[in-house]
């Protein structure tokens, strides 16, 4: 019985053994007919989103979501791509149908539909004509290519723009193999051989690469389009530089001439009639003198002037520059509306322009004030278009500028950063801490807070320090507080504090708090306090202008000052290091 079974078992493994194999032979070739089928490439083809409608644009490896119109030196872009190149450099204002190209040498002007274009205010005519085309602003190509040096090159099958930025490094690479000869190459969808083909690629045809991902490389072909390739089918070649257009032109402006010699200016207040020049004295030092000449008068742009031939003549003399000084009259809304135009700034620069050369000026100093936050950026476009136009004639370009604070009309008006990067100088007025109505008594300019206010503007806004002027008073105020807690101040000059000091016979401590000297005393039952201006706080000022590397000081005002000063701050402003 034993046996029977036995052999029994032995021939039902005989027929198993058979079966087991057949199925794990099919199971085997399931698996390799999967492995293959995942393993073998996508060889379908896709037409790109971006090839909906003719011209797509790319940049940097990407589309830009836009397209643009005409060929050749016909081609337009969108004002919404331009924006995107050039930021600050292009400037659209609906109501004239006005567009303002502006770079560090150049203003180009033009409208809409029209071909009279200006170029520095010179008549320059385009080829083409900027349109609007259902309702979307089409710009002509060349004048963005001469002056911005932007390249396009459009795909001779695809139509496809590439636009190409200047000082840009363009990776080059080709497919392995002569042309014509050779495997070529895939560029792809996506990084991986399971996407779909964008284009086929002969051998020795051009890439541009844009970078790495998952062992591809992210390539865009001669006629534009951009995918992936493998990086076995990718062979590198040199790095192309596309210049900028400044390598090309003439030397950049050099506002300050007097290598070696820190810029000391001091503003001239001019409230009605010019100062007897014979009764100045001797301003041991200064190099440069900014009366407070020119003033807008209306939102039209008019600008009232009290320049003096005869002050300009006494400061040429000297070896002085002037820098008149062009302000709003810190009156808003006359502000707004002279800044809201291509036709108002213009008429605002075409009169600065005529009295630099009237009255032989060597720059321009602007000082708006008071002016609503809404206006940022019309000031900035003010000063881009001012600055070309005023380099053509040698003349220097400054702004005066407030520290960082939270005040709406007397600080967040003001773009540092971006009119930093158009002006020759920003001149920062650290003075008024404290200011003449403060609810409490306080330094006009303590130390510390002068040295964080340029801290600020050269961590936080990257001013150049090379751009900064520190703006310094050599005023003080006499404060007064009373017991029942109000807080008044009467504005001093340094003579007339010295000769408040000898006639009550005070005598100053130096402050640690304020590197300022100090002094208090009572009267009628009130307390009298008093930040002193003076030759050390001034040298300490010039400590700073030396400690951050800035471009000198400017002193409001002339006039406050004790004799003493002007040789004071040019041993400390001029001495190395």
């Amino acid at each position: 019985m034993e046996t029977t079974l036995m052999a029994s078992r032995r021939r039902r493994r005989r027929r198993s053994g058979p079966v087991f194999l057949f199925l794990l032979l099919v199971a085997a070739s399931c698996a390799f007919v999967v492995w293959w089928g995942l393993n073998q490439p996508n060889r379908n083809h896709i037409v790109p989103e971006y090839m909906d409608k003719p011209h797509p644009i790319m940049l940097n490896g990407q589309w830009m979501k836009t397209y643009a119109r005409g060929e050749g030196e016909g081609l337009l872009i969108p004002l919404e791509a331009a924006e995107q190149l050039l930021g600050d450099g292009i400037r659209y204002e609906k109501a004239g149908e006005s567009i303002i190209l502006t770079t560090a040498t150049k203003v180009l002007h033009f409208k809409t539909g029209e071909l009279d274009a200006t170029l520095n205010r010179k008549p320059f005519a385009l080829t083409f004509a900027a349109q609007k085309v259902d309702g979307v602003l089409y710009l002509p190509f060349a004048p963005l290519e001469q002056l911005f040096g932007i390249r396009a090159e459009a795909g001779a099958k695809s139509g496809i723009i590439t636009l190409t930025l200047p000082d840009s490094s363009l990776q080059k690479a080709k497919v392995p193999g002569k042309e014509g000869e050779g495997k070529g190459a895939k560029l792809r969808s996506g990084p991986g051989r399971k996407f779909p083909i964008v284009e086929d690629l002969q051998a020795g045809a051009s890439l541009i690469l844009w970078g790495e991902e998952e062992g591809w490389y992210k390539a865009q072909s001669a006629e534009g389009h951009i995918g992936y390739v493998a990086k076995k089918d990718a062979v590198l070649a040199d790095i192309e530089r596309v210049p900028s257009p400044s390598e090309e032109t003439e030397e950049p402006f050099v506002a300050w001439k007097q290598t070696g010699k820190r810029i000391n200016m001091t503003w001239e207040a001019v409230y009605s009639a010019n100062p007897d020049t014979s009764q100045i004295g001797e301003l041991t030092g200064v190099n440069v003198v900014s009366p407070t000449w020119f003033e807008l008068q209306d939102g039209k742009g008019t600008i009232k002037s009290k320049a003096d031939a005869g002050y300009s003549a006494w400061a040429r003399a000297k070896g002085i520059q002037v820098w008149g000084l062009f302000s709003n009259g810190f009156e808003p809304d006359r502000t707004t509306e002279a800044l809201a135009t291509y036709e108002s700034r213009a008429n605002m620069i075409r009169q600065l322009l005529a009295y630099a050369k009237s009255f032989r000026l060597q720059g321009i100093n602007i000082d708006f004030e008071n002016v609503y936050t809404k206006d940022k950026d019309n000031l900035v476009q003010f000063v881009r278009e001012m600055t070309p136009l005023m380099h053509e004639q040698g003349l220097v370009v400054s702004i005066d500028v407030t520290p960082k604070s939270n005040s709406e009309m007397w600080s967040l008006f003001l773009d540092r950063k971006r009119l930093a990067e158009t002006v020759d100088y920003l001149i920062l007025m650290a003075y008024d801490e404290h200011w003449a109505t403060s609810p409490t008594a306080g330094s006009v300019s303590s130390l510390p807070w002068t040295e964080a206010s340029v801290k600020r503007l050269l961590e936080e806004d990257s001013v150049p320090r090379d751009k900064l002027i520190l703006g310094m008073p050599l005023y003080t105020r006499l404060w007064t507080e009373t017991p029942d807690g109000k807080v008044t101040s009467k504005t001093m000059s340094m003579n007339a504090v010295k000769e408040l000091l000898k006639e009550k016979k005070l005598t100053p401590r130096l402050s640690s708090d304020t590197g300022q000297h100090y002094v208090e005393y009572k009267e009628n039952g009130a307390t009298k306090k008093i930040w002193i201006e003076d030759a050390t706080s001034i040298q300490a000022r010039a400590g700073l202008v030396k400690k951050y590397g800035l471009a000198g000081a400017a002193t409001w005002r002339r006039g406050f000052e004790s004799a003493d000063i002007w040789k004071a701050l040019d041993q400390a402003l001029q001495s190395y290091p």
